[in-house]
């Protein structure tokens, strides 16, 4: 049933639960590498901290948090194991976009279950949407579902077969999906992205939502979430999804780092590894670009809610910007675990070294259009220089 707010918990709260999950999370890395999927205790102990409830309605119990919280609570678990972090920024960025859907989806997908993981691919150019009388029959197969394993729901994007041909979005529940075991990668193993199909399922109307309803802070969920949050422009913040990651990874890998670093020996010299300026100059600046990267991200995230509250809605020129600063985050991260790569030597070579699997994991992230800087940074320059922004999305 749906609850009142403050159910799940405050920003700090949340948060504070996240870091209290560290530890175990932390254990069971090898695990969900091995399983190619979280293990069920890491799926059992997120759904009991309501973690994924961070940017839930408050009408169905969720957090309703300030978007920044997005950056606290991911960022936390994400230090313990990317993969962790990588799947529960999935369940909490669809929960939210969830809550820009009509009405009678929210109640659908949360009114009997309101701590449902709702997971989702949105690339319409897997899937394609034919209209029919009272919804959609719905077709495609989608690769990337990060979460599949564990959620209930999925969001699943296709164009529409009609003159419009414009990008829709699909609520479904899980188990009328087909998935394939496909994942096996080079990293991010844990996140079980597998690829999921579907044919001709017919979903109705009030299960979808238009990406152009998602721009102007006018979706139809606002009419149920009236807060400035469901006013966000989706895909304008979502660069903030995989670079919060990104950057709690990064940083979960900096603290690791430099605690055992702190007690290593050079094999040539036997001389410490912290003698060299080398190790010197580049920890500071993997640290000098982690902070830039922290303030970046919270940067967008305040400016957004802060536009959102006021009741308006940013232009072209600031949605472009705000993927592109947090693009630019996730690469600051990134470029936190090539330098301390880079200071491991051969040793990082082996699978067993913490820092393998930490460069693995990032330049799996890395992969993510929205950690594209070629991409994203080529759409803001295009913008500032007065020509189009080609992602329709935004």
């Amino acid at each position: 049933m749906a609850g009142g707010k403050g159910i799940v918990g405050t920003r700090e709260e949340l948060t504070a639960r996240a870091r209290a999950l560290v530890p175990a999370i932390r254990a069971r890395a090898d695990e969900a590498e091995h399983l190619r999927r979280l293990p069920q205790e890491t799926v059992d102990e997120l759904r009991a901290a309501g973690l994924h409830r961070l940017l839930q309605p408050a009408a169905y119990g969720g957090g309703e948090a300030h978007f920044g919280s997005f950056v606290d609570v991911i960022g936390t678990i994400a230090e313990a194991c990317g993969s962790t972090g990588w799947v529960l920024a999935q369940d909490t960025i669809h929960n939210f976009m969830l809550g820009q859907f009509p009405g009678e989806a929210q109640a659908e997908v949360w009114g009997e279950k309101p701590d449902a993981f709702v997971c989702g691919v949105l690339i319409p150019g897997c899937g394609k949407a034919e209209p029919v009388d009272g919804g959609w029959r719905l077709s495609g197969r989608w690769p990337f579902a990060s979460g599949i394993m564990s959620a209930e729901w999925c969001i699943l994007s296709a164009f529409e077969q009609n003159e419009g041909h414009e990008a829709r979005m699909f609520a479904v529940p899980c188990e009328a999906l087909s998935v394939l075991d496909t994942w096996h990668t080079m990293g991010l193993a844990g996140t079980g992205s597998n690829d999921v199909e579907v044919a001709n399922l017919f979903v109705p109307a009030y299960r979808s939502l238009s990406v152009e309803e998602t721009k102007y802070g006018e979706a139809p969920g606002t009419k149920v979430n009236s807060g400035p949050l469901y006013r966000l422009g989706t895909f304008a913040m979502f660069s903030v999804v995989q670079s919060s990651t990104s950057y709690g990874h990064a940083r979960g890998t900096f603290d690791s780092f430099i605690a055992e670093t702190r007690e290593r020996t050079a094999r040539l010299s036997g001389k410490s590894v912290i003698d060299y300026g080398t190790t010197q100059a580049k920890i500071a600046e993997a640290a000098v670009v982690l902070d830039a990267a922290k303030e970046l991200l919270h940067a967008c995230c305040n400016e957004a809610m802060e536009v959102a509250a006021a009741g308006q809605i940013m232009d072209m020129t600031d949605k472009s910007r705000m993927r592109g600063n947090a693009t630019f985050a996730g690469n600051l991260a990134g470029r936190a675990v090539e330098l301390m790569f880079s200071l491991v030597g051969g040793a990082g070579l082996y699978d067993t070294n913490p820092m393998s699997r930490a460069m693995r994991d990032m330049k799996s992230m890395q992969a993510h259009i929205t950690q594209n800087w070629d991409v994203n940074g080529c759409n803001y320059g295009r913008v500032l220089l007065g020509l189009s922004n080609p992602d329709t999305t935004v």
